[in-house]
């Protein structure tokens, strides 16, 4: 059973920047599809971003392209998966989770506006404030 230990986060104004991290670990085969979550105050959770690391492919919400990246590195028990945040609007402000996304093909890993993605586990979740 895979753990996801998540950290960063935080209280910015907007435009400004932030990264979260979150780091696997536990797993018997190394997650192929990682992925950043959010969930505003009373909404229901979305899909940010994810990383295939397969291919070394990132996928995004339209809502964050061009502001957030995901990133990933692997060790050889522990995988990080890294959420760079720039620009940051009002409408970021959300708990973020990070997650692994239980697949091993890449059309199970891509973000799509309405789709669920299989997650095999979730991070504790970690609070993101963007203040106007």
């Amino acid at each position: 059973q895979v753990q996801l230990v998540e950290s960063g986060g935080g209280s910015v104004q907007a435009g400004g920047s932030l990264g979260l991290s979150c780091v696997a670990s536990g797993y018997t085969f190394r997650p192929t599809c990682m992925g950043w979550f959010r969930q505003p105050p009373g909404k229901e959770r979305e899909a940010v971003a994810t990383f295939y690391s397969g291919s070394g492919s990132a996928f995004y919400a339209d809502s964050v392209k061009g502001r957030f990246t995901i990133s990933q590195d692997n060790a050889r028990n522990t995988v990080t998966v890294y959420l760079s945040m720039n620009s940051l609007k009002p409408e970021d402000t959300a708990m973020y989770y990070c997650a692994a996304v239980r697949t091993w093909a890449l059309a199970g890993c891509t973000v799509v506006a309405g789709r669920r993605l299989d997650i095999s586990a979730w991070g504790q979740g970690t609070q993101v404030t963007v203040s106007s």
